[in-house]
């Protein structure tokens, strides 16, 4: 795996430019853009790209070559996915938040207090609703292969400086950084806080200033974007579970031969694996929660305030979608529930 400075990284968007999208596939080149931290023990993005780089290349005895561009140094997390599509880039891991403006049906996964845990996440995504997600946006876009849906760090936990926070009373008067999803700002707005959109650039200076007051993230992010030093109170919520989509440009794709497609779909596979991991090794580990223990008051809660949460922004949701998506989306949204339903119901010694 090959990790360029800026400079470099846009002369090379400039020389794929220059000389079409065609060359790099023909080159079995994929340029893979992200926008986290190049860091693979501390972000699981990064893990995931590794991973996935090392193993395509080595399948592939080098006829595919991956060259990784994270921390957005060729753009945002959104023209990234752009980029993809027009086979400027050949892979991609994108949030929600990116991708909704191109698949807007990738907010039925904002399904508030959903999962019972993260075994049951990786059944839906790894199951016959994963597969169908990943062909509906293939289908939607047509530009795209959908490889896989690996873990952006764990459930979204939430931080603030103003109190202890487990009930929409406590919660009440907290502003919360949300991304420009109106879903979680629905979410936050039930849970009895105000929500404030906000890009991801601006969260840390936005929390130091008191521009706002908390936001909502997984641990490793929470700890990794030193968070603590500008938050105080941690409510342990589990409440979103929002996974990266792991697109590659389908020009591309379909220009790999069978072998090499296979590496692919096996290197993404551990890619997925690799995220998963990592991100549970530092939820548990002494850079993660067990670091933020020591600089903020924790808050679990309780099964009956979980509920008390689940019905303040279950319904909200539910109607934000019915209200403001189509009638796929809606259906995808019963698909979705009853897959995570089953997922949070199966046990694995009966």
């Amino acid at each position: 795996m090959k990790t360029f400075s800026t400079g470099l990284a846009l002369a090379s968007i400039v020389a794929a430019n220059a000389f079409g999208a065609g060359n790099a596939a023909a080159a079995g080149l994929i340029k893979f853009g992200h926008d986290n931290k190049t860091d693979p023990f501390e972000n699981p993005a990064h893990a995931c790209t590794a991973v996935f780089a090392s193993g395509a290349e080595m399948a592939t005895n080098g006829s595919v070559t991956v060259e990784v561009y994270g921390s957005n140094q060729l753009g945002t997390a959104q023209e990234h996915v752009q980029m993809v599509r027009d086979g400027v880039l050949q892979a991609t891991l994108t949030s929600t938040g990116a991708l909704a403006s191109y698949y807007p049906r990738i907010d039925v996964l904002n399904l508030p207090f959903a999962f019972n845990g993260n075994s049951a996440t990786y059944a839906v995504f790894d199951g016959d609703f994963g597969k169908a997600l990943a062909r509906d946006i293939e289908a939607t876009l047509g530009d795209v292969v959908v490889l896989g849906f690996p873990d952006t760090g764990g459930f979204l936990q939430v931080t603030n400086s103003k109190r202890a926070a487990a009930t929409p009373e406590e919660f009440d008067g907290i502003r919360i950084r949300t991304m420009t999803l109106p879903s979680h700002q629905k979410i936050v707005q039930a849970m009895g806080a105000e929500a404030y959109p906000l890009a991801w650039g601006e969260v840390y200076s936005g929390l130091q200033t008191g521009v706002i007051d908390g936001q909502m993230n997984p641990i490793p992010i929470i700890s990794f974007s030193n968070f603590a030093e500008v938050q105080k109170y941690l409510t342990l919520t589990n409440h979103l579970f929002s996974p990266y989509t792991f697109m590659m440009n389908r020009a591309y794709y379909d220009g790999l031969n069978d072998a090499e497609k296979a590496a692919v779909h096996e290197a993404a596979a551990n890619c997925v694996e690799a995220s998963r991991g990592l991100s549970r090794v530092i939820e548990v580990s002494d850079r993660g929660l067990e670091a933020l223990k020591q600089k903020m008051e924790i808050t679990a809660l309780s099964a009956e305030q979980r509920q008390a949460l689940a019905d303040a922004t279950q319904p909200a949701f539910e109607e934000h979608v019915r209200t403001n998506l189509d009638e796929k989306a809606n259906a995808l949204l019963d698909t979705f529930k009853a897959a995570v339903d089953a997922a949070n119901t199966t046990t694995y010694m009966e």
